[in-house]
């Protein structure tokens, strides 16, 4: 945890729960695994991302490694309001992870919705949507050890085969003190079919606390569709947000001074340049031709990326 986290402190606190009660569809940054790190997250708050996720960050590991934390947990006093995703299937060790990040973040959320095999095989992700009572423990500990009244305890799901026991979950979740839920509206099975929004209104439409819909989501448009389509109180969007940061300030592409911001963001976070380099390709992958994609794409160091944007978009 590097930076000037220790800052944070003494920052004027934005509260998620507030943002749910603005009246306002709450704009979210998903968690994505290498990506919703610290540089990107600071490139879509400058366009109207309410909300940001850290990656997944397995608890267990974060508690144990200091190392770990070091690598996963980045974060410095403009991070906010931050939401630390952690994949977990112990409550103590869960509640120990959320005690180490509650200093500098606003809420811990518990990963119930990863489908990866890996993930699976380990007792986490997608697979605790099985165990509500395990879910429910963990809610629990966390909200009980946490001194931190404001501090919020979300989780994020995918939804059944059978809607019954989804809905089922989230009302356990609910009465457990959960803050609100995230729904990515796919199977566990279900990789690109379409998302089923009408799952996510059932679960709104049962539920008290603010539900988030997610899956598909690509542009404002998109979004505003989804809001009426389910009755979400927030939107979180994963590759829409990849392929064009601004999105949720109404671009329907990158625009260049986006662009700009994100190598400018990149450089002075010392952004590794694998990373910078694949945002880069994400962002401009609407805006490039066949052509130019096979020579961008294949740039292997940061001098060359910057001259190639200069060269051909006075970047």
């Amino acid at each position: 945890m590097v930076g000037d986290i220790v800052e944070t402190k003494q920052c004027q606190l934005k509260d998620p729960m507030d943002l749910f009660h603005s009246g306002q569809v709450v704009k979210i940054c998903a968690p994505m695994v290498r990506y919703s790190k610290l540089a990107f997250r600071t490139l879509v708050r400058k366009y109207s991302c309410d909300l940001c996720y850290t990656p997944m960050i397995v608890a267990a590991d974060f508690v144990r490694s200091e190392k770990a934390r070091d690598s996963e947990f980045t974060t410095n006093k403009g991070d906010r309001p931050l939401i630390v995703q952690f994949a977990a299937k112990e409550a103590q060790i869960l509640c120990d992870a959320a005690r180490i990040v509650c200093p500098f973040a606003d809420g811990i959320d518990l990963n119930c919705g990863c489908p990866q095999r890996w993930a699976m095989a380990e007792g986490y992700g997608a697979c605790l949507i099985n165990k509500p009572e395990l879910i429910r423990d963990m809610v629990r500990h966390v909200r009980n050890q946490i001194d931190n009244p404001r501090f919020s305890v979300s989780i994020k799901i995918r939804i059944h085969e059978d809607l019954k026991r989804t809905v089922d979950l989230c009302q356990k979740a609910e009465a457990t003190g959960v803050s609100w839920i995230t729904v990515h509206g796919r199977s566990v099975e279900e990789r690109h079919q379409p998302v089923h929004y009408d799952a996510i209104k059932i679960i709104k439409q049962s539920m008290s606390i603010p539900i988030v819909a997610n899956g598909d989501i690509k542009t404002l448009k998109d979004a505003e569709n989804v809001h009426h389509l389910t009755g979400a109180d927030g939107i979180m969007v994963a590759r829409g947000l990849l392929a064009n940061p601004a999105m949720f300030a109404g671009y329907e592409e990158t625009p260049l001074k986006c662009i700009q911001d994100w190598v400018d963001i990149a450089l002075e976070h010392g952004t590794p340049f694998t990373c910078f380099h694949h945002h880069l390709m994400y962002m401009m992958e609407r805006i490039t031709s066949k052509q130019e994609k096979k020579v961008f794409n294949v740039l292997s160091s940061t001098s060359a990326v910057l001259d190639y944007l200069n060269n051909h978009y006075g970047v």
